[in-house]
C-alpha cells in the first residue's frame, strides 16, 4: 500500500508540475542568447519531442544557431497534453496515439531543408521524425532526469534548455550544478528565496535572464480549474497564467552588466530604519536612492535588476541561511505580541506609532 500511496502523489505531483511554455516565450528569450549555442550539443530533458516547444525551437532552429547535437528526453508519467505523437498529426512511426505518456529521446545532429524551399520549417521537422535519423526511441528507464540514463545523456550535453517540474526546481538546480552544466530554465521568483537557490544568486553562481514576471502556460485536460488566472480557449485548450515567473541561467548576459538607473534622494522621511537591523526600507526597487551607501532591503524582485558590478548582496531576511546570517536582534516579546504573522527574524518596522513586519527583503549595498 505504501508503494502505490508513492506512486500516487508521485502521478498527482507530476500532473500538477505540467506546464507547457509557449513558442514565443521561448523565441522572446532565446533571441538574447544566441552567441552561446554555435557548436554547441543542446538537451531540453524535460520536453516530449512530439509536444514541446522547446524541442520546436531548437529543431527548427538548428542551423540558424550553429547547434553540434540536439538532445530530447521526455518522462513517462506526464500526462498526455494533446495525443502523444500527434503534435504533427502523425501517427505510425510509433503506433497507435497513447492514452499514458511513453519515455522518449531524440538526437539530432543535421537537420536538412527536406522541402528545398530555402528555410526550415515544421514541414521539415515532420519529415525528420519520420526518417531513420530521426525517429524517437523508447528509453529504458522512465525518462525522469535522476534516471541514470538521462544522466548519461546530460553528460554530453554543454548547455540545458527547458522548463522543468516546479516541484522539483532545487533538485534540478542542484543536479546541473553539480555536473557543472550551462543551462538556461524556467522558474518561480519565488525560488529566489529559497535557501539552496539564493547563496548561488549571491555568489553568482546563477542569476535571472531577462523575462520576468507573467507567463501562460497551456496545462493538461487533466487539470483542474481555477477562479483566477484560468481559462479554456476556443479549441477546448487549458491554459494557466502565473504572474511571478523568470528564466534562471548562469550563461553570462548583456543584461546583467546594466546598471540601474538611480534617480531617488535619500530622506529619513521616506526611507524608514528597521528596528531590528541596521539597514533602510526600500519598497520599490526603482527607488533605490542614488546617495545611500549603507545597506537596504528591497524586494525580492531587485533580483530582475541585479548587476553585481553595481550592488553587493549581503544577505535575505525571513530564513536562518547562508552560513547562518543572524541578520536582526529578535525584538521583545511585548513587541512581538503586537504583531501579526511574520516571525522575529522579518525586518519590522516602527510606523505611526505601531510596530509592522516589512514582507521579505534581499539585502544590498551600493558597490564603491
Amino acid at each position: 500500500m505504501a508503494n502505490n500511496n508513492k506512486a500516487l502523489s508521485a502521478a498527482n505531483k507530476a500532473k500538477k508540475d505540467e506546464f507547457y511554455t509557449q513558442l514565443s516565450d521561448i523565441e522572446n528569450e532565446l533571441r538574447h542568447y544566441k552567441e552561446h549555442f554555435k557548436g554547441k550539443t543542446v538537451l531540453c530533458n524535460c520536453d516530449d519531442p512530439y509536444e514541446s516547444n522547446f524541442f520546436k525551437y531548437f529543431a527548427i532552429n538548428f542551423n540558424h544557431l550553429g547547434l553540434k547535437k540536439l538532445i530530447c528526453t521526455c518522462y513517462a508519467g506526464s500526462p498526455v497534453v494533446y495525443t502523444q505523437l500527434s503534435f504533427f498529426g502523425e501517427e505510425e512511426a510509433i503506433g497507435k496515439p497513447q492514452t499514458e505518456k511513453k519515455p522518449y529521446k531524440i538526437e539530432i545532429t543535421e537537420v536538412k531543408d527536406m522541402n528545398d524551399d530555402g528555410a526550415v520549417d515544421l514541414t521539415d521537422i515532420e519529415l525528420l521524425l519520420k526518417s531513420v535519423n530521426g525517429k524517437p526511441q523508447l528509453l529504458k528507464g522512465d525518462g525522469d532526469f535522476r534516471s541514470e540514463e538521462c544522466i548519461e545523456l546530460m553528460k554530453q550535453a554543454d548547455i540545458v534548455v527547458t522548463n522543468p517540474p516546479f516541484s522539483l526546481f532545487r533538485e534540478y538546480v542542484a543536479q546541473l550544478l553539480a555536473y557543472k552544466k550551462h543551462f538556461l530554465i524556467i522558474g518561480s521568483q519565488n525560488n529566489v528565496t529559497y535557501k539552496e537557490i539564493f547563496p548561488l544568486l549571491k555568489e553568482n553562481k546563477l542569476w535571472l535572464g531577462y523575462k520576468s514576471g507573467d507567463m501562460a502556460f497551456t496545462v493538461p485536460d487533466t487539470y483542474e480549474a481555477r477562479e483566477t488566472r484560468f481559462w479554456i480557449d476556443e479549441n477546448g485548450q487549458k491554459w494557466r497564467s502565473l504572474g511571478n515567473i523568470c528564466w534562471f541561467t548562469n550563461l553570462d548576459i548583456e543584461k546583467r552588466h546594466e546598471n540601474l538607473i538611480l534617480y531617488k534622494k535619500y530622506t529619513p522621511e521616506e526611507y524608514p530604519h528597521y528596528d531590528n537591523y541596521d539597514a533602510i526600507e526600500v519598497s520599490k526597487t526603482a527607488d533605490i536612492p542614488y546617495d545611500y551607501d549603507g545597506v537596504m532591503g528591497v524586494p525580492i524582485t531587485f533580483m530582475d535588476k541585479y548587476n553585481p558590478e553595481q550592488f553587493e548582496i549581503l544577505g535575505l531576511s525571513s530564513y536562518i541561511g547562508c552560513d547562518k546570517l543572524d541578520f536582526f536582534h529578535r525584538v521583545p516579546d511585548d513587541i512581538q505580541k503586537q504583531l501579526i504573522g511574520g516571525n522575529a527574524w522579518m525586518p519590522i518596522l516602527h510606523n505611526k506609532n505601531r510596530y509592522q513586519y516589512s514582507y521579505r527583503r534581499i539585502f544590498i549595498r551600493k558597490r564603491g
